[in-house]
Formats: C-alpha cells, structure tokens, sequence
C-alpha cells in the first residue's frame, strides 16, 4: 500500500487493515525465529507499514480536535 492509498481509506478502514497486519506481523517474527524466513526484509517493510498507518490515524485524530 502506498501513502496515497492509506489516504483514501476510511478511518474505520485503516483500523482493521491495523488490526490485521498487526496479526501479520506477529506471525512473521513467530515463524523468523522458528525457521529463518527466505526474505528477512518482509519484517522491516510490514513494521514501516504498519507505522504508516498509525501515522495517517493520529493525523486524522488531531485534525479532527
């Protein structure tokens, strides 16, 4: 997903892609240090991703105030 893409999503919307890629996240770093994983990168692109959309919720959150 890029920024322009978090940008046009509801807010409800952003919560639950939070919500699952968090999920995601978690799996990813569970299976890493069970078996190393092909492509270690992937855990550093979900966690920036995961920053992103945190980052555009608390910007709607005080442009909302």
């Amino acid at each position: 997903m890029k920024k322009e893409e978090i940008k046009e999503l509801s807010t409800q919307d952003l919560k639950d892609r939070l919500v699952e890629m968090e999920k995601d996240y978690l799996q990813l770093k569970v299976n890493h240090a069970v078996s190393p994983l092909d492509s270690p990168a992937k855990i550093t692109q979900e966690r920036k991703m995961i920053a992103r959309v945190k980052t555009e919720l608390r910007q709607r959150e005080l442009n909302n105030k």
